[in-house]
């Protein structure tokens, strides 16, 4: 078939038949037809990219319009007064009164958050929800680590589940005996003892729910924020009762208070503050039991350290030498060790290590064994990874002494 209508020759002589012109005139009607159906779909195509573009129009209209849009700020209702409402604007602490309808008025209470335009007018009422940074904190899956994959602390373990897991449950032994469970355990002693690992093993063995966070995640820039983070953080406990919140790296918020005038220096007291009030303040702290630790007992203020905040101050050591044998066992349980492998004498070698350091030992071991393609790992590998390092350690040492 041609591909144009004037590709077809249309024959005028008086001498063609009149059924010679219909066959011209056929076939001028299907290259006719043919390119009338090539023009629709090339329609149909334009109008779809047409739909496109004017789609992406719209959305680009329209957030055009919410760029050129006030922002709105984030405040607290502090009071509801017969004048209006006084408000205090996040992050710069401004206080103002505003009017409000009797509508919003009637949805709003000391406390509430809502949203307020640059003239510090309520906008409208925000859901009393607990701090984001506060509802990451809480561990969905419990982790993978119970008590028989820590070693060489026996007495720690069984004082923390006296503490932390019995109280959960069965809170009715305390009652029988007509005393008060204990509230909370602080675990202190060097690093890589076990500390957080034992909190991980409470974390898999009970039912309650598991907050866990750094102290160093409480210190904030602006005034009240990390004052607040705990409050939101006490509240999803309550929320969620029973409920364990360990506390890593403790000393960060509760440090010895100084006479220190700096901003850092008072925020960070205000919220050791705030810390201290839900430990052991008026209101009954519920079924919440608090974990934390800390490799600096020495920094912390005497007040977080009495008697109802932390009832149990359990010192985590170095593992002994038993301790260390049965570290080395533990850490070794999915290893292809060799025969001449001896866990007593390693004990013996590792003076002085950790059970962070005899993991790191059991690893560098593993991977001596690797550079020499076996995959059985031997006395000789676990006696080269000590030496190893040891000898890192005491580079770190001098390092620190001449920085």
């Amino acid at each position: 078939m041609t591909d144009t209508v004037d590709d077809v020759d249309m024959p005028y002589d008086e001498d063609v038949s009149q059924q010679e012109m219909i066959d011209a005139l056929e076939e001028r009607l299907e290259v006719l037809e043919a390119q009338n159906e090539e023009m629709r779909d090339k329609l149909l195509d334009a109008n779809a990219e047409n739909n496109k573009y004017q789609q992406k129009l719209e959305r680009l209209t329209h957030e055009n319009k919410k760029l050129k849009q006030s922002p709105l700020f984030v405040a607290t209702v502090q009071e509801l007064t017969d004048e209006g409402v006084i408000i205090k604007q996040h992050g710069n602490n401004q206080e103002a009164l505003t009017e409000v309808t009797d509508e919003m008025r009637d949805s709003l209470e000391p406390d509430s958050r809502v949203a307020v335009n640059n003239s510090l007018s309520i906008v409208k009422s925000l859901d009393d929800e607990t701090d984001v940074r506060a509802r990451v904190m809480q561990v969905e899956e419990s982790p993978g680590v119970d008590y028989t994959d820590i070693g060489g602390i026996e007495e720690q373990v069984e004082e923390v589940r006296e503490t932390v897991e019995m109280p959960l449950k069965n809170p009715g032994m305390f009652e029988d005996v007509g005393i008060d469970p204990p509230s909370g355990v602080l675990l202190h002693g060097p690093p890589g003892t076990g500390k957080t690992m034992l909190a991980k093993a409470v974390a898999n063995q009970t039912d309650a729910t598991f907050i866990k966070m750094a102290g160093s995640e409480l210190v904030h820039k602006f005034i009240g924020e990390g004052a607040k983070l705990v409050r939101d953080l006490f509240e999803l406990a309550r929320q969620h009762e029973p409920a364990v919140i360990f506390i890593d790296e403790i000393d960060a918020i509760a440090a010895k208070r100084t006479d220190s005038k700096t901003s850092g220096d008072a925020e960070v007291q205000r919220t050791m503050m705030q810390l201290l009030s839900e430990m052991d303040g008026f209101e009954d702290r519920g079924e919440i039991r608090i974990i934390a630790a800390t490799n600096r007992f020495d920094m912390l203020d005497r007040a977080i350290l009495r008697p109802g905040r932390f009832d149990r101050l359990i010192e985590v050591p170095k593992p002994d030498v038993t301790g260390r044998e049965q570290i080395f066992k533990i850490h070794t349980r999915d290893m292809n060790v060799a025969d001449d492998v001896d866990f007593e004498a390693l004990a013996d070698l590792a003076i002085d290590t950790s059970g962070a350091d005899v993991k790191a030992i059991c690893t560098e071991a593993g991977m001596f064994a690797i550079r020499e393609d076996r995959t059985e790992v031997r006395m000789t590998d676990f006696e080269s990874a000590y030496e190893k390092i040891e000898n890192e350690e005491e580079d770190e040492d001098i390092s620190r002494t001449f920085a």
